[in-house]
């Protein structure tokens, strides 16, 4: 893989498990600095400490993305500890499983809020800072979800089609400033959300929580997509190398979404 993103500084939302915290190590191993934000803060300090422990090249800030306020200190955090910001990778949200039929309008917002609002945030005040240098690079993780949809989830699938919409409008609007924008649109990956999917639906439909987790995986995977696997492809979007790739929501779900 490139070393493009060799002592780039890059910012990683909802980086204290799942795909975030995968994407932090991915990044630190090709030499990145990075800071890691999450609401979390427990587990933020866990991270903290088990990758980095001279804390050299790494940050951690707690955040929650769907405040201004604390989206513009993570940023100007990142800047007084590094200089400058070349990437951001919003990797924070949340899902709140129900049908449709009752799905509460606090948990629709909740979603839209983390999800999409945060998102537009953390992306807004980072490319503020690209546009003021020399560009740099932003990969939202939306889901497969939000490209074909599932059951007991409409509000989460609509929020990832929101933020893969998303994705695309900032693209078109910021390459002038030589930012790029794309998503990533995992499924079936082996992360504490999807075991909280899996512990939710499983009574629902009398099957055992684990035994209905071990069959949620791509059919021509054979097995659960592992968050390391996502971050590879993250770092790459986040390199120089994909300059040609822009506005893109990627399937990273092992051949289940045909588009």
């Amino acid at each position: 893989m490139s070393a493009s993103i060799d002592g780039k500084t890059i910012i990683i939302t909802g980086a204290a498990s799942g795909i975030g915290r995968a994407t932090a190590e991915v990044l630190l191993d090709m030499g990145s600095n990075v800071v890691l934000a999450d609401i979390h803060q427990e587990d933020l300090d866990e991270v903290l400490a088990e990758l980095d422990l001279e804390r050299s090249r790494i940050i951690g800030c707690s955040c929650d993305v769907t405040v201004a306020n604390d989206v513009e200190k993570l940023v100007a955090a990142a800047v007084e500890k590094f200089g400058k910001l070349n990437g951001l990778v919003n990797s924070a949200g949340v899902i709140m499983m129900d049908n449709a039929w009752d799905t509460s309008n606090e948990d629709m917002k909740q979603q839209f809020s983390v999800n999409v609002e945060g998102t537009f945030l953390c992306s807004r005040a980072v490319a503020l800072q690209f546009r003021a240098n020399d560009g740099g690079s932003i990969v939202n993780v939306a889901s497969n979800c939000g490209k074909v949809g599932y059951k007991n989830m409409a509000a989460y699938n609509a929020s990832k089609a929101a933020v893969i919409s998303l994705t695309r409008s900032l693209s078109l609007e910021w390459s002038e400033n030589n930012i790029n924008v794309n998503a990533v649109c995992p499924g079936g990956v082996d992360t504490p959300m999807l075991a909280n999917c899996a512990e939710w639906l499983g009574p629902k439909i009398g099957v055992e929580s684990a035994e209905l987790l071990s069959s949620m995986v791509p059919a021509q995977l054979g097995r659960h997509v592992k968050p390391i696997e996502v971050a590879k492809i993250i770092a790459f979007l986040l390199s120089e190398d994909a300059t040609i790739i822009r506005g893109q929501a990627i399937n990273l779900d092992g051949g289940d979404t045909p588009y």
